[in-house]
């Protein structure tokens, strides 16, 4: 069976919500599970790529919803995002356990989750159910998604190395 997404080009993988929605219902219809996480993906570090691994482990295919610019700023503050959206998002995709990538606009991603409706939502063992999103959660619940926590990998972080590189004037 031909697969639904084109798996070996980065550039295919970066889409607009309506590509990953029609990705979605593809592999709906073949009856493939889709799990989605979310977040800033700032400095790409061993941590989040274990985090990713595990989270494509619990479906067939993984799109990822990254901030944009803007709501990195929001969420982050002034100095933030240290890499651009496009940056990002190329670098995510170019992991072969990250099959989608798409960019969001404002500081949640409830209405990307209500639309792609996945099987498995993932997030990082820092959050609990109750910490989640009010939106976000309801759009999941809406969806009847399965909600993983998968623990971090200890010692790595985004804030370590921006912290460190700020202690030595970097």
């Amino acid at each position: 069976m031909k697969d639904v997404i084109d798996m070996t080009d980065p550039h295919t993988k970066v889409m607009t919500l309506e590509q990953a929605v029609d990705a979605r219902l593809k592999l709906a219809a073949a009856g493939r599970k889709l799990a989605v996480t979310n977040g800033c993906f700032d400095l790409l570090h061993r941590g989040h790529a274990e985090y990713l691994m595990q989270a494509r482990a619990l479906a067939d295919r993984l799109f990822v919803l990254i901030n944009s610019d803007e709501s990195v700023r929001a969420l982050k503050g002034p100095t933030r995002p240290v890499n651009l959206e496009a940056d990002r998002a190329f670098l995510l995709a170019c992991l072969e356990f990250v099959d989608g990538v798409v960019v969001f606009r404002s500081s949640r991603c409830d209405s990307e989750l209500s639309a792609l409706k996945p099987d498995v939502y993932v997030k990082g063992g820092d959050y609990t159910i109750d910490s989640l999103d009010p939106a976000e959660r309801a759009a999941l619940l809406d969806a009847k998604s399965e909600i993983c926590f998968i623990p971090f990998v200890p010692g790595y972080s985004t804030t370590g190395p921006l912290k460190k590189a700020a202690s030595k004037g970097a």
